[in-house]
């Protein structure tokens, strides 16, 4: 399927990494709002096929939907960005500046787009015969706030290091992408990490702008307090040192291409 050695994936994300901090602040709140309604949608997809089939893991199986088509239709996504464009900063070819501006922006981006996505499946379900995955969604918003709460110091570390678990696997399905070049080898390529990662219940700050305020929506026992210093502040702070450093500093560090010693001491004697 057109294999791209990992020397040349480094490349590739070194120059992703530049032509995203480069986007005008209009490109990335559409294409962030788009990527974060999509991630919402899979995430109640996941749901309904976990309730219908009475498996979790049939939702962890079709979850990695909303990723593919984020990723195909060049959207942004902040944990995603969160690998590449600090190797960019670091190859000089993109600012600390527009690096946290990125950042900024494409969150934003998400909330807009996954509180549209709240606001529409709410009207749509709201008074939905079959209730199960509304459910659902209360109790797994309480889960994912009170449920650390009610752990204190040991709930702030637990969901911490659950979003470094979770952001290793999404970076890597960026990065995962770029190994091939076929449409279908991309999906297959993609579809691994994102689908280890939402099996085991991680924690991702897309997922979460949706499935708690949505949950908060419907009724879940959580307050907005709750909801950002329980889960969204610590989950995004795992998610950057996650995507960041064990991802893609760690790719950057082991597969990015070495100069020749021979030909630096031949440059720099010819420069003398």
């Amino acid at each position: 399927m057109g294999y791209v050695k990992p020397e040349q994936v480094i490349e590739s994300m070194v120059q992703a990494g530049a032509m995203k901090a480069a986007l005008s602040i209009k490109d990335v709140l559409i294409r962030s709002a788009l990527a974060g309604a999509f991630i919402s949608y899979a995430v109640t997809l996941a749901m309904t096929a976990s309730i219908q089939t009475g498996m979790g893991i049939v939702g962890a199986l079709v979850f990695p939907v909303g990723f593919v088509m984020v990723v195909l239709l060049g959207m942004e996504l902040v944990t995603g960005n969160f690998a590449l464009i600090p190797l960019a900063v670091y190859e000089k070819k993109a600012t600390m500046g527009q690096m946290w501006s990125n950042w900024g922006w494409v969150f934003l981006g998400h909330v807009i787009g996954c509180f549209l996505y709240v606001v529409l499946y709410f009207i749509s379900f709201r008074f939905a015969a079959d209730q199960s995955v509304i459910e659902q969604i209360v109790k797994t918003a309480e889960m994912k706030t009170t449920g650390y709460a009610a752990l204190g110091g040991a709930g702030l570390a637990s969901v911490f290091v659950k979003a470094i678990l979770c952001n290793w696997m999404v970076a890597l399905a960026v990065v995962m992408g770029m190994t091939a070049e076929s449409v279908i080898g991309k999906i297959a390529a993609m579809w691994l990490p994102i689908f280890i990662f939402f099996a085991q219940g991680f924690e991702h700050s897309v997922v979460n702008l949706f499935v708690i305020p949505a949950g908060m929506m419907f009724g879940a026992d959580v307050s907005i307090a709750d909801w950002w210093f329980w889960n969204q502040m610590p989950v995004t702070f795992g998610n950057i040192v996650g995507g960041a450093l064990f991802t893609g500093v760690a790719m950057y560090m082991t597969h990015k291409k070495k100069r020749n010693v021979s030909s630096v001491s031949i440059e720099k004697n010819g420069t003398e």
